[in-house]
């Protein structure tokens, strides 16, 4: 019997994975200037895009089941493919003027995207492992692109040897689940649980490994000791980029895996997610306040709405999904445009220190307002769209109820409430700067490259558009969470 490798599944990763491998070749052996190596990723990515929104609609398996085309895998190819532009567009004046202009960290940021789409799809647990280090290992090096910049180094280092830390967790509860089950798949499984023939309490065991390793991956408390270091140490452009694609993918992975293969354990991890989500948007939110440095503050705000987003995990069902994949849509676009921003100023005045931002609003207004969109937005601010990402997470919190048929979850939508005006204090902070405080030499107009202008304004677009027309998007994304059961 022949196996069923259906490739056009995966075609966009093949697709991404082939490109990167020849887009390497040519730049070592042909192309002379970057500039053209950027464009030919961005038209890689641009044409795997092209061959997703073909497939949009169709489902289908392959790999004997182990990868699946679905509106949930559909709506992250998207996603990760629409993040992977904005991830060039903000990369090739940055890093020429940082003097680490080398073909290869395009052919990464291809590599790592590959593993992204591949991830939303995966149903195995083994596929699940491969796609995580197939998207981790190309932001490892890229985090310590800036060599010899010792944090640029020190940031990879870190994110490496924690990451294959993690990576451990992973393994192991993969093994724990197929000692379990007798299975990796995550449909065998599940099968297993309903027949009774799966050992409760070893399952246990490797459900709550995955949770550790996920939790890393989207920076999580108590697994986000790197995310500062990395996100301050890592070049800027990589930040912008890995801020907002591999915390994406982590979520698709953590929702893929648990609402498919482990629904009956939801109540006896519920508890633990509810704690997690509680500590990571606390901790996240009062740490960011004391932050000096952009970068650093970013990172624990990312940590932050991590922490949001797992309320949406806790609600489990279609509504806490939907909420994430609105969320996690409106984030993108407004990480970019927030690093983004950050690598403009830093280039500018050669500092990552918030205070040196001061005056950006008279310099540069464009570039000050698409810091205002960003920090409101990630505040939660009408009418942007940021707002309704929590919106929609608060709702899915209300209206969860646990098997007791009890409204457990409004609680933890009220501490999501009193987390966001505490980090409304630091975002204020940073616009205060930029648009009160004087600086010398703000009367100097500040000038930046075309990836940067486009980049923000389709973002600030994005977060206006969705802000006051959210309805279009959380459609989609209802419907894509309809497609994971």
């Amino acid at each position: 019997m022949m196996p069923d490798t259906n490739i056009s599944v995966i075609l966009p990763t093949v697709l991404l994975t082939a490109w990167a491998c020849a887009l390497l070749l040519l730049d070592e052996l042909v192309i002379k200037r970057k500039g053209i190596t950027a464009l030919l990723a961005a038209a890689g990515l641009a044409l795997a895009l092209g061959f997703a929104l073909m497939q949009t609609g169709s489902e289908m398996t392959g790999f004997s089941g182990m990868v699946v085309l679905d509106g949930f895998a559909h709506f992250f190819t998207i996603l990760f493919l629409l993040t992977g532009l904005f991830g060039v567009a903000v990369s090739y004046d940055y890093i020429r003027r940082m003097d680490i202009e080398r073909g290869e960290y395009y052919v990464l940021v291809l590599f790592s995207v590959a593993g992204m789409i591949l991830i939303s799809q995966a149903t195995d647990l083994i596929v699940v492992f491969l796609a995580l280090e197939l998207l981790s290992i190309p932001l490892y090096v890229l985090s310590a692109f800036a060599n010899p910049r010792a944090d640029s180094e020190e940031a990879g280092l870190k994110y490496f040897l924690l990451g294959s830390f993690a990576a451990g967790f992973l393994v192991y509860g993969t093994a724990l689940t197929f000692g379990a089950t007798g299975s990796t798949s995550l449909y065998a499984i599940v099968a297993s649980i309903s027949a009774g023939s799966a050992n409760l309490a070893f399952l246990l065991a490797g459900a709550a490994l995955l949770l550790i390793g996920f939790g890393f991956k989207v920076a999580a408390v108590p697994f986000h000791m790197w995310t500062p270091d990395v996100y301050q140490g890592a070049p800027t452009a990589v930040t912008a980029f890995m801020s907002a694609g591999a915390k994406a993918a982590g979520f698709a992975a953590l929702l893929r895996v648990f609402m498919i293969a482990f629904p009956s354990l939801s109540v006896d991890l519920a508890p633990v997610l509810w704690i997690i989500s509680a500590v990571t948007m606390f901790a996240g939110n009062i740490i960011a306040i004391a932050q000096t440095n952009i970068k650093r503050m970013l990172a624990y705000s990312s940590i932050a709405q991590a922490g949001y987003l797992l309320i949406g995990v806790a609600a489990v069902g279609e509504l806490g999904t939907a909420a994430i994949l609105f969320y996690l849509s409106v984030y993108v676009l407004t990480n970019i445009a927030a690093f983004a921003v950050a690598e403009i100023a830093a280039n500018a005045t050669g500092s990552e220190l918030i205070k040196d931002m001061a005056g950006l609003s008279r310099r540069a207004p464009g570039i000050a307002f698409a810091l205002l969109a960003s920090m409101l937005s990630l505040a939660g601010v009408p009418p942007l769209a940021g707002f309704f990402g929590k919106f929609y997470i608060f709702q899915a919190a209300v209206g969860y109820t646990n098997p007791a048929g009890q409204n457990s979850l409004v609680w933890l939508a009220l501490l999501g409430v009193l987390t966001s005006i505490i980090a409304l204090y630091y975002y204020l902070v940073v616009l205060k700067v930029a648009y009160v405080d004087r600086a010398e030499g703000e009367d100097v107009p500040l000038r930046t490259s075309g990836g940067f202008k486009a980049a923000l304004t389709i973002t600030v677009a994005g977060m206006i558009f969705f802000g006051i027309f959210a309805t279009p998007l959380y459609t989609l994304s209802t419907l894509a969470a309809q497609a994971v059961r």
